[in-house]
């Protein structure tokens, strides 16, 4: 019931014009594991944690995991593990990482530290579909609202696809990633992100620009249907048949 009043979708970012914008791919990095994955906390306070262990081979596996992306740039959020997990792919492609506040996880405000399962970790993640789905003027508890989350996000995205690259990876974060890409791909729904986290090192790649509009082509490996070809919009085509 409640995926199915989650339909509305806000509107693309103002002021942007189609003819300064090149259609370019756009591919969305979550972060390498950290100790607060390990312990499901809402951490998303500057600087953050570093990576595990794991979460160091994870980035250093990037660049092969990418191999067959041509990209321009590399940016990533100012957050420490989404700098470590972009550095090893910047360095292999001889690119210099872009470093934006705007790609940061969706602020916990006063949820901050909470167990991702806990009763404020579910209130967390309906704030931020709701988000996805229209409601901009909701904030999060002592933290910011739908509007300025999705509008530092697109600003990002926008200055990526004015700089006339054809091809972007950005490493961000998971909540972040899901919901600007509900909001914004037209094929996928808040029902489809909400029920598909992102591992650490998932990858969300997308076509499109900010006037024309965004599409997703695949999530975590699995191709997104195209809206209107067969089945709902954000319905994952099964790779085993």
């Amino acid at each position: 019931m409640y995926a199915d009043r989650l339909t509305a979708r806000p509107p693309g970012p103002p002021g942007l014009i189609a003819a300064e914008e090149t259609p370019m791919r756009l591919l969305l990095v979550r972060h390498g594991q950290t100790p607060s994955n390990l312990d499901r906390l809402l951490d998303t306070a500057a600087p953050g944690p570093g990576l595990t262990p794991l979460g160091a081979q994870q980035a250093a596996a990037l660049p092969e995991a990418l191999a067959g992306e041509g990209l321009d740039a590399v940016y990533a959020s100012d957050l420490l593990r989404a700098r470590l997990t972009a550095a090893p792919l910047a360095a292999a492609r001889g690119l210099e990482t872009a470093v934006r506040a705007g790609l940061r996880e969706v602020s916990a405000g006063d949820l901050e530290m909470r167990p991702g399962g806990s009763p404020e970790g579910e209130r967390y993640l309906r704030t931020v579909f709701a988000w996805a789905a229209g409601d901009l003027t909701l904030r999060m508890p002592g933290g910011e609202s739908g509007a300025e989350a999705l509008a530092r996000y697109d600003e990002v995205v926008a200055e990526a696809a004015a700089s006339g690259a054809a091809a972007v990876a950005m490493v961000s974060h998971g909540a972040a990633i899901r919901m600007w890409t509900a909001a914004r791909a037209a094929n996928v729904d808040v029902a489809f992100a909400a029920a598909r986290p992102l591992a650490n090192t998932g990858v969300v790649i997308l076509d499109g620009s900010p006037a024309d509009g965004w599409k997703a082509l695949s999530w975590a490996g699995a191709t997104v249907v195209p809206a209107g070809e067969g089945g709902p919009a954000g319905q994952p085509v099964d790779p085993a048949g």
